[in-house]
């Protein structure tokens, strides 16, 4: 018998506040859960703040034997200090090690990398899921994909093909903890070479890319017509900027599943930038500030002055921008059988902060409330889809986000 249900570590910064919040009012009485972190002190003022008599757990991200202590206390380990690449290796390696679930909000593909090539075969011998990604990053993409491939299946239209998701609607704060993410990662690609080539790939998350059919080039940052997607989608499109992680998760949960989705399934993902004259100026123009981005983040003069401008980490919007944030994700896919299918993934809250404290903690209670029912993964380094599909799905459309799908058109005439 463990001594906790739910350790929630990083608990002081701004996401982690927001998490312990979201589970103090939605978590099932006689939930055990406690407050991790590097002070003793601050961890009791959030605890104070909450109002709630939750232990404290003093452990520093470097103490490999701190951490393995807290690992093997609880079922479930829900972090949210990030970068992960700075401050979560040693974490995941301890539940791993200890059979305890873990999940985080990482963004970071050569940390989700390094994590599966140090920790699945682990985690398989001890029955522990490693989940990453349970937060704005990746779990739109990733569970919308896994509903519209549920669909399909249900209605016998074949195998999912080329398959985009669309940001439709967006309104939230920038993160600082995002930038940070970016700001570490460019930094390791610049000083290794094999690194850069890890990132580039889009089978970077493959448990396997020798088994990855060759569907030629797949691009990360794309601009498109919306005919290009479906019929009816209007207007231009521009490249979404977390795409270069997402669809990664994506092609993963795919792979996991023995390619379910299909071995032709394509992948990518775009935001509408409206139908004006000016909106291929305007994806264009995304296109190119993202790649300037990321330059000027890669080289000391520009990031010097960029570091100034752009948030910090542990920064955040305020309140009325987290509640009065939302999003609108729509998936478009055509199947083997001519099929055309849809899936909207919704949700109230700033992206980044609200929408991701409300699907992380509801990840975190799945773990922790609902292990029995989640899929017979037999443990490893997983994907929000591979590690807890319909049960979080369930949960999430509990929790006031709408997930659908539908059929568009079939050409057979049976739908």
């Amino acid at each position: 018998m463990r001594d906790h249900d739910i350790v929630v570590y990083g608990a002081t910064g701004f996401v982690g506040v927001l998490v312990a919040e979201y589970l103090a009012a939605h978590a099932p009485a006689g939930t055990r859960i406690a407050l991790a972190g590097r002070s003793a002190d601050r961890l009791a003022a959030v605890r104070d703040r909450l109002g709630v008599d939750w232990p404290v757990i003093v452990a520093d991200a470097h103490d490999t034997d701190r951490l393995a202590a807290m690992a093997a206390s609880t079922r479930v380990v829900a972090t949210t200090a990030g970068p992960y690449a700075k401050y979560g290796r040693t974490l995941a390696h301890a539940c791993a090690a200890a059979g305890t679930d873990y999940a985080d909000l990482t963004g970071e593909v050569l940390f989700a990398r390094r994590s599966i090539d140090e920790n699945d075969e682990l985690a398989r011998s001890t029955g522990a899921r490693i989940v990453h990604s349970c937060g704005f990053d990746s779990i739109p993409s990733d569970l919308g994909v896994h509903v519209l491939h549920r669909r399909v299946a249900a209605d016998g239209a074949g195998e999912l093909t080329d398959t985009t998701l669309v940001v439709t609607r967006l309104r939230g704060g920038f993160s600082g903890g995002t930038i940070d993410s970016l700001r570490h990662q460019l930094d390791a690609v610049r000083k290794d070479r094999d690194l850069r080539r890890i990132a580039a790939s889009p089978y970077s998350l493959s448990p396997d890319r020798s088994a990855e059919p060759d569907l030629g080039r797949q691009e990360d940052l794309v601009t498109l017509r919306g005919p290009e997607v479906d019929p009816a989608l209007r207007g231009n499109l521009a490249p979404f900027v977390m795409a270069p992680y997402n669809t990664r998760v994506v092609r993963r949960s795919n792979a996991l599943r023995q390619f379910a989705y299909g071995r032709s399934f394509r992948y990518r993902e775009a935001t509408s930038v409206g139908t004006s004259p000016l909106s291929p100026v305007i994806a264009a123009g995304t296109k190119t500030g993202l790649v300037a981005l990321a330059a000027g983040l890669s080289m000391p003069p520009t990031r010097f002055v960029l570091d100034r401008l752009l948030p910090k980490p542990g920064e955040g919007p305020d309140e009325e921008t987290r509640r009065t944030g939302h999003f609108t994700m729509d998936i478009f896919t055509r199947t083997t059988t001519g099929a055309r299918y849809t899936a909207r993934f919704r949700a109230k809250g700033d992206p980044g902060y609200a929408a991701t404290a409300l699907m992380f903690g509801e990840a975190a209670l799945a773990l922790a409330v609902d292990r029995d029912s989640l899929p017979p993964s037999g443990g490893g380094v997983l994907t929000p889809a591979t590690a807890l599909g319909d049960v979080l799905v369930d949960r999430l459309r509990a929790a006031g986000v709408e997930i659908t799908s539908r059929i568009l058109s079939d050409p057979s005439g049976k739908k």
